[in-house]
């Protein structure tokens, strides 16, 4: 059993958290040190000011300035994929072009949120959006956050356009991504962390992870047991990521969760959020502890103590 080959996105994906510091301002030595962390670990590209980068409590300037920065750091070893998801489609095509012109790889375009558009109201919204940058785009296809799925059909319809390559889902629809998937040629991403091997086994090319500021270097593991067809390396690796998935992804919000991961491990030195979010409770950080050193995650040095074996 193999997987989709890489696309041009990458494979083992990132959306990356924005570290900041105590008083709010972007951190840029913490996107430094957490974009080598990400660059030893396996990780081959980034979302840059998606949802767990705090897109919506970040300013335009400060967006294309992390695009920039994370450019110019990886030197080209990671794709850039820059999160423009709005529901208003003429600040979407600003934030396409601006994102194009600081040196992103891709775009990361979602149904408009809230608003609660037709499905023909999103396929314009996302055309639109993606001409005006001009760059390959992923659709991200997230009902519980946008409130509006791109149906199917939309999907398939979208595919056609020249621009639109892939999907990183988030709907959790696993028969449905199988029938897009053999419909189109688009490249499948799995956008729910609980769910990557699932995606993975029935034809993913990828993930997009958020747990993976942290753990890159295990989603690579699990990719490669997928790729080579070993279900039973892959099911163990999939099996030892349980406690830390559960407590990034299932306590509070990815956002604040990776932060607090990050700041422990000694990745980034601070785990500051912006409201509304707010950050991990004492109850939050001792949960997610004890599931670092279940996942075999030394807080101090940032390695694997602990090997997966088969079970």
């Amino acid at each position: 059993m193999t997987i989709t080959p890489p696309s041009i996105f990458g494979t083992n994906l990132v959306a990356m958290a924005t570290p900041m510091h105590p008083d709010g301002r972007v951190d840029r030595a913490g996107v430094g040190s957490l974009l080598d962390h990400l660059l030893s670990s396996g990780c081959d590209g980034v979302v840059v000011a998606g949802t767990t980068g705090e897109a919506p409590t970040l300013t335009s300037l400060e967006i294309a300035q992390l695009i920039e920065q994370v450019r110019g750091h990886s030197d080209h070893a990671l794709r850039v994929i820059a999160g423009v998801g709005t529901n208003d489609t003429s600040k979407g095509i600003d934030m396409a072009r601006s994102a194009s012109a600081a040196g992103a790889d891709a775009l990361l375009i979602t149904a408009p949120y809230y608003s609660r558009p037709t499905q023909a109201g999103i396929a314009e919204h996302i055309v639109v959006i993606a001409d005006a940058g001009g760059l390959p785009v992923m659709l991200y296809d997230v009902p519980a956050r946008t409130g509006v799925a791109i149906e199917a059909s939309t999907l398939v319809e979208l595919s056609r356009h020249p621009l639109i390559r892939a999907v990183k889902d988030a709907k959790g629809d696993l028969y449905e991504a199988m029938t897009v998937m053999s419909a189109t040629d688009l490249a499948y991403y799995c956008g729910i962390d609980e769910l990557a091997l699932p995606y993975l086994a029935c034809g993913a090319t990828g993930l997009v992870s958020v747990t993976g500021n942290v753990v890159a270097d295990r989603y690579a593991e699990l990719i490669a047991a997928v790729r080579s067809g070993d279900l039973d390396r892959a099911n163990a690796v999939q099996r030892a990521l349980l406690p830390l998935t559960d407590a990034v992804m299932r306590t509070t919000q990815g956002a604040i969760m990776a932060k607090a991961a990050l700041a422990r491990i000694g990745v980034i030195s601070d785990a500051t959020v912006r409201r509304p979010l707010l950050e991990s409770s004492a109850a939050d950080l001792s949960r997610l502890g004890d599931a670092l050193s279940a996942t075999g995650i030394d807080q101090e040095s940032r390695s694997v103590q602990v090997p997966v074996r088969l079970a």
